[in-house]
């Protein structure tokens, strides 16, 4: 009988033996989840063009295995979502899982390994969609199975939802499923993509839930003169009035100001850094202190200079057509990434104010992704999500962030339903590689990919099993 029971401890984490009503083997769960994730990547769904439904049907097959039933929606019939349900008791609203199948283009002559060839080596899977995003598709589909085999009794229905077009294409994905199948989608709170945690040698050290992100909100300045011989100068020369407008953009340091994830992120961040680095953290506000922390913040870390303000980055430079002729027209393409609370209207006009050329238009991008509040950090799924990294991760700090990149989250959140972003595990080492999502060799350890599924299906077991 010790023996026996001491085999059970074996097949369950240290952290979760208190708390963990099921017996679950997590090699066996690790490898049957990572076996999935190699056939996801193996399916090429760049987007352009999608493809998605090859995925859908993948995954519509996996579920039919479990005897889970699953439909397709489809705005292009290539271009399928799928959602599956497991049904609770109703006693509480439900859960949607959420995960994109679509993933951006390679160049593939500059991947060491196949884009699509789901390599296993190392530790490591190697291939487009492995970080974006695959592996939350992954954990969404292992979450299902399980909660069908054991059976597991719910207070919520569990919505799985595999969206398509998030890659910039959202009008076949979740604006589809938000405006034509809401009934389908509705939910209390939503996990997905986004978040991310830190490796370090003593184990993880940051787990990072997206709760907030960034608007994207672009715009082309366009700058139009009159066209004529390059022998001779013009005043109203359109290239030269688009390098005075780009230089400006370039240069202007926008507003700061914190957001109710921001003041946490960098509250916490401050508990658990060197003491220069937490005094910077907790002096972003200081009148006295906040240029020379943001200088430094630009200079040595970027990412903590964007969370503060609404971001202008010039990214495209379009003008002329031969070197001895000055054209009529010259335009810029300004990447903008707003605060969630930014009056869009009113920025538009404070960039007119500073660019101050009645030759240079700001033409705004149509708009893809709705404005959408920060989700709450003390509520009960953020509470349950704090209380899964606390076992599973003793060490760490829970950090919300505010992505500065976009999300389907975006129209949950806008619709009213918290919304939590997860992410895979990664050194800071891999964080500076060129091994991460959108990057050649996008690749996922292992232990990450086990290690997501255990989050999200503890998760869901203390906000949604019944007790």
């Amino acid at each position: 009988m010790r023996q026996f029971i001491l085999a059970l401890i074996v097949l369950l984490p240290a952290s979760a033996l208190a708390q963990d009503r099921y017996l679950v083997d997590w090699d066996e769960v690790g490898e049957e989840a990572i076996n999935h994730l190699i056939n996801l990547v193996r399916i090429n769904t760049s987007n352009p063009p999608g493809n998605e439904t090859e995925a859908a049907n993948y995954l519509k097959a996996a579920l039919a295995a479990e005897g889970i039933e699953s439909e397709l929606y489809a705005l292009d019939p290539d271009r399928a979502n799928l959602v599956a349900r497991i049904k609770g008791n109703g006693s509480k609203r439900p859960v949607l899982i959420m995960g994109h199948t679509d993933v951006v283009g390679v160049q593939a002559e500059r991947w060491a390994e196949a884009p699509f060839g789901g390599l296993r080596k190392d530790g490591w899977i190697y291939g487009r969609g492995t970080l974006d995003d695959k592996d939350n598709v992954t954990a969404g589909l292992m979450l299902m199975i399980m909660l069908k085999r054991y059976g597991v009794e719910l207070d919520r229905d569990i919505i799985f939802l595999a969206e398509s077009g998030e890659e910039g294409t959202p009008e076949v994905g979740i604006n589809y499923m938000v405006e034509h199948h809401w009934d389908k989608i509705d939910a209390e709170f939503c996990l997905a993509e986004g978040g991310g945690n830190i490796l370090e040698d003593s184990g993880v050290s940051v787990v990072g839930i997206q709760t907030a992100e960034k608007k994207p909100r672009r715009a082309t300045l366009v700058a139009k003169g009159t066209a004529g011989h390059g022998s001779v100068p013009r005043i109203d020369n359109p290239v030269t009035a688009l390098a005075k407008a780009v230089a400006k953009m370039g240069e202007w340091q926008t507003e700061m100001r914190l957001n109710p994830t921001t003041r946490a992120y960098f509250d916490r961040l401050a508990t658990m850094s060197e003491p220069e680095d937490a005094w910077r953290y907790r002096n972003i506000e200081n009148p006295e202190e906040t240029e020379a922390i943001q200088q430094h913040f630009l200079e040595n870390f970027p990412y903590h200079y964007s969370v503060l303000r609404t971001s202008v980055v010039p990214t495209i430079v379009n003008g002329g057509f031969r070197k001895n002729v000055i054209p009529s027209e010259a335009t810029a393409v300004l990447d903008i990434r707003m605060l969630p609370d930014e009056d869009v209207d009113a920025f538009y006009d404070m960039m007119r104010e500073i660019i101050d050329d009645p030759n240079v238009e700001v033409v705004p991008e149509a708009i893809y992704r709705p404005e959408s509040a920060p989700s709450p950090v003390d509520n009960e799924m953020f509470q349950a999500l704090e209380g899964v990294a606390g076992r599973m991760y003793p060490d760490a700090t829970v950090l919300p962030q505010m992505s500065t990149g976009a999300t389907d989250m975006a129209q949950m959140r806008a619709k009213g339903v918290p919304s939590y972003g997860l992410g895979a595990i990664r050194s800071v080492e891999e964080l500076n590689s060129g091994n991460g999502a959108h990057g050649d060799n996008e690749r996922v350890s292992e232990d990450s990919v086990k290690q997501l599924v255990q989050f999200v299906w503890y998760t869901i077991m203390d906000i949604g099993a019944t007790d």
